[in-house]
Formats: structure tokens, C-alpha cells, sequence
């Protein structure tokens, strides 16, 4: 098919909502006036010949459909969850002038004029579709399961507004309703597609099919369509195309009889084909001329076309034994499909986002092509679309056809614009050589029309290709850490976090912070999208029933983070408003990449580009998660690391200004050598220290420390080895102390003594040397935490130890099962002594409470060597 030449005229602007025209963008041509509804409440008039704007009405809610009764001059208009309400355009034009409100919005430059609430005819909520025969109006509606088509008597202007009375109503195929929407029916993501078909008799019962979307169908194609009985009753069908891509029909006389005769639902409903895909357009073409001329032939070929391009063309044809037999044939056309038209001839107009476009489904191409000599033509093999050369209209409507069988088309775009395009089937001739002012002024015209659709189109096209084009660099690079990231599990990795710690002044305390230092030693590049995210768990809860609801967890965005570059992120543990802090933490680290912000404007349609639907939210393409999570590992903040060493460094020596003699006294008692104060002070001074201890063999720690600490004594190395993480480990080492006082989070003191023993009995060939590390504190929950974290450091040192494959000395199995059953002994002694306080009274459980410390004391100080 070659490409008509059309004429694009630009007739007004009008406004649309944020992000481009979505559902229920309507044309209705009506004589020189055209009616158009941009997606919204408003509904505007523009009259052609005089180039403006008259009238401008705002329903009560968006408006779906719009219908024009145009011997009556009434307008129709169906409201989205309201129902249907009718306007009188003479009655209404006239109040415009007395009504003095604008747009609120600012949108319209003309007055807006409200339409009252009263004009609802129809109140019904489930209604989605509509369309008028004569003096019926069929509407469809959708229940929580089912559509319904219900037939109601038409509303006039002036007439009694009440609740119009139902004359007839079926039941169609059921459809799967969305989730969370049991009992209630939810607005359709996609509108239905309501269209009348008759005979061309005048005799008909109920007439002639009067109405914007009435046709007049062959007779011996509707006869094979809808059977012998509606041929026989000369009565009007309705074609319901749905969003499950069912195309049904409903007789319309039996429409009305079920009113008073109610029967099978089934017999009334004939499904005639799935398309498999929601239903754009409903439509009927003349494929064939007449002896009577263009317009006497009658329409010949039924068309359904999907919101996916899928096109279904039914036209009546003869089998080899000479029946009368439907021929039908599928089509695929690029889509998705924004809109179609069809003009009463052979062409069918369909808008996707690429452009306007145009199929000819007349046997040669064209109306004109000779009928070949043995009967009527079949359809075409093959369907070629003719671009027009238009791009982002949303909504079609033919307007006329001129005498040499041009036609006009109204046109909406995505951009709020309505146009006028004139298509001329021939082909254009011959350029003359000369031509007028005029032809040259409208030609120069016609080609800055389409320069401005192209350029628009362009613009629109190359800014989805930019969006697409980085969203796909983001994941290229996504995909090339995360694989670099899994393949480095153990040794150095590409991406690294290391985690630190040290204590800071913050008014009006001091405040032990966390350092994460986030390494890229990759050859990629962490972009947009990209966030470090670590998270702090208390040591207390991580073993609870749901470790993460006390958890906190800090994202931070990593923005453009090359090779080779480095980001410092700084965290605040504690103490907190208390005083308290509990240790161990747990800081884990990790890489964070969000999908919805790197792909996301890949995915979101722009503004020619959106289809026509009720939503507008993105489709479900994103996984639930959306986005990818890389561990980078795991620090633990144990007492060890928290403790504060104030008398190694010596703070410079002040000469403070002379104040008031009761500030300096009161001062002076609250410094460490004034008189104590709370309760754990008094308990510092009055009562003993509690002390728990570990032994090490000194051969053990040797040949895990002695290579890289010589000419340090052993017990100052291990200090120095378990102070590692600790801020102070340099004033330690600079002093080689062995011993050291500290202050835990909370401000109580700890000692930690490292000391050589010599332990006897164990082995037959004499004593075995090992060091003793002490832990003292006045408070129980400092000693536990700091023995704590003392164990542990043993323990990894131990199991590193022995995968070297160093092997202990012999030793007493007779001794080491002694000391078993002593501790043995001690548990169940503590078992005893927790049940016997849950039983005595207060006066007696004291002595009970003093022996079961002094067992727990016992239990941490074991005789046993760690070899």
C-alpha cells in the first residue's frame, strides 16, 4: 500500500495532566463544533470556523465516554465511578455567560462552567462504557466477577432527571478480579469497547441505528455473524470488546424481551472470537465497491483490534461447494495500539507510539482496483502499514469525507494538541512548475506542521534512548562488581569495608564512634544507584527472637566512587542518653544497589509514549526486593576495644582562671581523687574487686606473637595483642606495661593484668609455663563483657594454632578429669542455689545470693590451660 500524502493542520492547545494524556481522551466532531475531553473533568468546545475556544464544562469526575445526540444537541457524558450525565449544549452555552468562575487551575483562559450534580441520569458506579441507538442507551458495567449489559431508555434534556428505569440487562463472561478487591468492584485498569451493528432496513422494529457508534452491516455478513433469528428480527446487535480480549455480541431485541421473560443468559450472548489480548476498537470497513456508487455500497468487513496490534477482519465468503461461509483472518500490526478510527471506507487508522498509521484491506489495495470476474475478493494475506507521518496521538475521529474521497481525521496528541489530518487516497500529481502565492504559503505551512510533529518526536525518542542507554551502563557495572565481589570470598577483595574505632569529645560527654572506610580497588566504577549500608546490632539481641527489630541501620549514598578512590563514613555508637553501652556491637557492612533508581526512568513511559490506560504507575517488572544486596563483611565492637585508657596520655598542664570557692570545692569532689559519690563508686571503695582469669601456655602465645614482638617481653606482647583494636594500643607499646588501668563506656574501672604462672601437676615432665591474664572490675556486667571478649581473642588464636598443625604436650588425663568434676560439681551447685532463691525469703536468700557470686566467680577463674 503506498503511503497517502497527508495535510496536518494545528488547530488549538489545550492542557493535559502531568506526564501526558492517559485514559478517556475523547474527539466528537459535531457539524462545525468539536467536542474534545483531555483526560480529565473538564470537557472544552471549539468551533472550527471561528478558531476558538466557546465553552468549556467541568463534570464532577473524569470522563470516560462521551456521546453526542445531535438532533437534540445533547451531550452524554459517562464519569468515572458516578454514572452518566446529560448536558443540553444550547441550554448550557447560554449560562456560560452568566457564570463569572474561571478554571481553578488556571488552565483555561475561558470561564468553566460546572455541571450541576443534578444532570446525573445514571448513577451507577459500575458503569464503563456506554453507547445510544435511537432511544435506547446500552451501557456496560462491571460487578465484583462479571460484566453486564444494561439497557436503558435514553435521557433528553428537560426531562424528569430521576433514576432513568432498566429495561433489559444479561450477563457476560465472568473476568478474574484484582487482588484485595473480594466483594467490590474495582475501576478497570483498561476501558471496554461498546459498538451497534444493524441491517440496512428501514422497517427495522426498533429502526434504524441512530448513534455516533451505530454501522450498517452487510446483509449476508450479519446473517453469518449472528445467526438467522437476529437476521430475521431485523434487530440492532451490540459488540462488547473486552480488556480479556473477548469479543461478545448481544442481540438487542432479546435484549429488551429479557426484561420481561428473563432466560438462559448463555442463549443471549454469543462469544465470536479471542483476541487474546485487551480490545482497542471495534469497527466496520467497505472493502468492495457498488453498482450504486461509494456510498450506496454497504459495509462489508467487521474489524477488532488489540491494545498489542493483534487485528481480526471477518468478512462474508464462499466455500469450494459454493456456501455462504464468514472468512476470517488475523492480523499482526506494530503496537501497542493507542487508538483507531475507521472513515467508512476501506482503511482502518490506527495511533501507536511510533505514529499514525493507516491499512488498506480492499482486495487490491485500494476501493478503485477492478473486482476480479469470479465473485467478490477475500481479504488480504498480508497487511502493510502506511505511516502517515504523525506521532503521539492518543484519541481519533473521523470528521467528513470530501467528494473525491479524501478524508479528514480529528486528532488528539499525548501533548494536548488538536489537529486535523487530511488524507488524500490517490497520489498526488505532478509539481507544477509554477505555482501561486498561496500553494506556496500552505505548502511552506504543511511542512513546518510536520518539521514540528518530527522534531517532537525525535526529542521524545532520543531522550528514552539516553535513559535507557545509562540504565543499561549502570547494570553493565552493577554486574561486573557483584561477580568480582562473589569470585573474591576469600583474600583481598575488589571492594572492601574496613570498620574502626575510637573514642571523641562531644559535648557533654565523651563518645565512642565507629569509622567504615569504604575501599574501591576494582577497575569499575560505582555509580548512581550505588549506597553503602551498615548496620548496628546490640550483642544482646542478636541471639533474640527477632535480632532485627533492635537493630539501626544508616544508608548512605556512594556517588561517583572510582578506582582506586576512597569514602569515610562515621558512626555513633554510644554511650547514649544513660550513659550506657552494649557491648559487643555488631557492625555489618554492605553494598547497595537500587533498581527503581537506576532503571526506573528506563521504565516509565514518557510523555508520547504512554498508552492508554486508567493507571499510571509503572508495570510490575522490578523484582519485590528491588534491588541487590553485597555483603562486604562483619566487625564485632566488643569491651576490649570500648575501654578508655586516661592515664597513659598526660593532657597538658593548665592554669585555670580563680572562680568561685563552692564551684572548685564541689569540682574537686567529683574528680577521680575527690570522695565518691554514687552507688558504684561506694562500691569500688567499700567492697573487693570481682576478678576472673584465663590461663594460656606461654609456648602457645610464643609461637603466635614471638616472630613479629622480639626483644618485648612476652606478657607485654600479649597486652599489646589484645589492646590491638583499641585507639591507645600505641601508648601502651611505647610504655611496654603489662598491667593497665581503664574506664569502661559507663565510667567504671577495669584491670587488665598479664602475668607468667607456672602451672603443676598437668604434665608428667614438669610444670608448664603460661601466662595469666586477670580481669578486675568493681562491676559485674564491665568484668563479664571484658572477660568476654578476652576468651574470644583465645579462642580464634587457639583454632589458628592448631589448623598450623602444632600438637600439644602429654599430659595427666587423671588431672584434667579432676577438674572437670570440679567444675561439673560447680554447675550443678549453681543450678541448686538459683532454685533455692526462687523459694526463700528475703532475709535468707542474702547469704544465698553472696555464695552463688562466689561460684560464678570460681567458674571464671578455671584451672585449665588453653595448649
Amino acid at each position: 500500500m503506498a503511503a497517502p500524502a497527508p495535510r496536518v493542520h494545528y488547530l488549538a492547545g489545550f492542557s493535559c495532566p502531568v506526564g501526558g494524556l492517559a485514559a478517556g481522551p475523547r474527539v466528537l466532531p459535531l457539524g462545525a463544533e468539536v467536542l474534545l475531553a483531555a483526560g480529565r473533568e473538564l470537557v472544552y468546545v471549539y468551533d472550527r470556523e471561528a478558531r476558538q475556544l466557546t465553552a468549556a464544562y467541568r463534570f464532577p469526575a473524569q470522563v470516560w465516554h462521551l456521546e453526542v445526540l445531535a438532533p437534540r444537541r445533547a451531550l452524554l457524558a459517562l464519569c468515572a465511578r458516578r454514572g452518566v450525565y446529560c448536558l443540553s449544549l444550547d441550554r448550557a452555552r447560554r449560562s456560560v455567560s452568566q457564570s463569572d468562575g474561571a478554571d481553578e487551575d488556571g488552565e483555561c483562559p475561558f470561564p468553566v462552567t460546572p455541571v450541576d450534580p443534578d444532570t446525573c441520569v445514571l448513577p451507577d458506579a459500575s458503569l464503563c462504557a456506554f453507547t445510544v441507538l435511537g432511544d435506547l442507551l446500552v451501557a456496560l458495567a462491571q460487578g465484583p466477577a462479571q460484566w453486564k449489559v444494561r439497557l436503558f431508555e435514553c435521557p433528553c434534556p428537560g426531562e424528569d432527571r430521576g433514576p432513568r428505569g432498566q429495561i433489559g440487562e444479561v450477563e457476560l463472561s465472568t473476568h478474574t478480579p484484582p487482588a484485595g478487591s473480594a466483594g467490590e468492584a474495582q475501576a478497570p485498569h483498561l476501558l471496554p469497547v461498546l459498538c451497534c451493528v444493524s441491517l440496512p432496513s428501514p422497517g427495522a422494529p426498533l429502526g434504524p441505528p441512530q448513534g455516533p457508534r451505530a454501522l450498517t452491516l452487510e446483509g449476508s455478513l450479519f446473517g453469518l455473524l449472528f445467526g438467522a433469528d437476529a437476521a430475521l428480527l431485523q434487530s440492532p446487535v451490540i459488540l462488547c470488546g473486552l480488556p480479556d480480549g473477548q469479543l461478545c455480541s448481544v442481540v438487542l431485541q432479546t435484549l429488551v424481551t429479557s426484561g420481561l421473560a428473563p432466560g438462559d443468559p448463555k442463549a443471549l450472548v454469543r462469544i465470536l472470537h479471542h483476541l487474546e489480548e485487551p480490545i482497542a476498537f471495534i469497527g466496520a470497513l467497505k472493502t468492495e465497491p457498488s453498482a450504486a456508487g461509494p456510498e450506496g455500497a454497504d459495509l462489508d468487513c467487521l474489524v477488532a483490534l488489540g491494545r498489542h496490534g493483534r487485528t481480526l477482519a471477518i468478512k462474508a465468503g464462499w466455500d469450494e461447494a459454493g456456501s455462504l461461509v464468514p472468512e476470517l483472518r488475523e492480523y499482526c500490526l506494530p503496537g501497542p495500539v493507542l487508538c483507531a478510527a475507521g472513515a467508512g471506507d476501506s482503511r482502518l487508522y490506527h495511533s501507536t507510539p511510533a505514529g499514525l498509521c493507516a491499512v488498506d484491506l480492499a482486495p487490491g489495495g485500494a476501493p478503485g482496483d477492478p473486482v476480479p470476474p469470479d465473485g467478490p475478493a477475500g481479504l488480504p494475506a498480508l497487511l502493510c502499514p502506511a505511516s502517515l507521518g504523525v506521532c503521539s496521538v492518543v484519541t481519533l475521529a473521523a470528521a467528513a469525507r470530501s467528494p473525491e474521497g479524501g478524508t479528514e481525521l480529528l486528532a488528539l496528541s499525548a501533548k494536548g494538541r488538536l489537529l486535523t489530518c487530511r488524507v488524500d487516497p490517490r497520489p498526488a500529481p505532478p509539481l507544477r512548475a509554477r505555482g501561486t502565492a498561496a500553494d506556496s504559503g500552505r505548502k511552506i505551512k504543511d511542512l513546518l506542521c510536520g518539521i514540528g510533529t518530527a522534531s517532537e518526536r525525535v526529542s521524545s525518542l532520543k531522550k528514552a534512548v539516553d535513559q535507557r542507554n545509562r540504565a543499561l551502563t549502570c547494570l553493565h557495572e552493577a554486574m561486573n562488581v557483584s561477580c568480582a565481589l562473589l569470585a573474591s570470598r576469600e583474600g583481598a577483595r575488589p571492594v572492601s569495608c574496613t570498620t574502626t574505632t575510637a573514642w571523641s569529645r562531644r559535648e557533654p560527654r565523651d563518645v565512642l564512634t565507629a569509622t567504615c572506610l569504604l575501599e574501591n580497588s576494582s577497575g569499575f566504577r560505582l555509580d548512581r544507584g550505588w549506597a553503602l549500608c551498615v548496620q548496628v546490632l546490640p550483642g544482646s539481641q542478636a541471639a533474640g527472637p527477632d535480632p532485627g527489630s533492635s537493630a539501626v541501620t544508616y544508608t548512605v549514598p556512594v556517588d561517583q566512587l572510582g578506582p582506586g578512590e576512597r569514602r569515610e563514613v562515621t558512626l555513633l555508637l554510644g554511650p547514649g542518653a544513660d550513659g550506657a553501652l552494649d557491648l559487643p556491637l555488631t557492625v555489618s557492612c554492605a553494598l547497595f544497589l537500587s533498581l527503581r533508581e537506576v532503571v526506573g526512568g528506563a521504565l516509565a513511559p514518557s510523555d508520547p509514549l504512554r498508552g492508554p490506560s486508567l493507571g499510571g504507575c509503572l508495570p510490575g517488572v522490578l523484582p519485590e526486593q528491588e534491588g541487590i544486596c553485597l555483603p562486604l563483611g562483619e566487625h564485632t565492637v566488643d569491651m576490649l576495644q570500648g575501654l578508655r585508657f586516661p592515664g597513659l596520655a598526660a593532657p597538658p598542664v593548665l592554669c585555670p582562671p580563680p572562680g568561685d570557692p563552692v564551684s572548685t570545692f564541689l569540682g574537686a569532689c567529683g574528680r577521680p581523687g575527690g570522695e565518691p559519690a554514687g552507688p558504684e563508686s561506694l562500691r569500688a571503695k567499700y567492697l573487693p574487686p570481682s576478678v576472673a582469669a584465663i590461663r594460656v601456655s606461654a609456648e602457645l602465645l610464643r609461637a603466635a606473637l614471638g616472630g613479629s614482638d622480639s626483644g618485648v617481653s612476652l606478657c607485654c606482647a600479649t597486652l599489646q595483642w589484645l589492646l590491638a583494636q583499641n585507639d591507645a594500643v600505641d601508648a601502651v607499646r611505647a610504655r611496654a606495661l603489662a598491667s593497665v588501668q581503664a574506664l569502661a563506656p559507663d565510667g567504671g574501672e577495669v584491670r587488665l593484668i598479664v602475668q607468667e604462672v607456672a602451672v603443676a601437676g598437668l604434665c608428667p615432665a614438669g610444670p608448664v609455663q603460661a601466662l595469666e591474664v586477670q580481669v578486675e572490675s568493681s562491676s559485674l556486667a564491665n568484668l563479664c563483657r571484658a572477660h568476654h571478649a578476652v576468651v574470644g581473642r583465645m579462642q580464634r588464636l587457639v583454632v589458628e594454632q592448631a589448623a598450623r598443625g602444632s600438637s600439644p604436650p602429654d599430659l595427666r588425663v587423671q588431672y584434667l578429669q579432676q577438674i572437670q568434676a570440679n567444675h561439673e560439681a560447680l554447675l550443678q551447685e549453681v543450678q541448686a542455689l538459683r532454685d533455692r532463691l526462687c523459694t526463700e525469703d528475703e532475709a535468707s536468700s542474702q547469704a544465698t545470693a553472696e555464695r552463688l557470686l562466689q561460684v560464678y566467680q570460681q567458674l571464671r577463674s578455671p584451672r585449665l590451660l588453653l595448649l
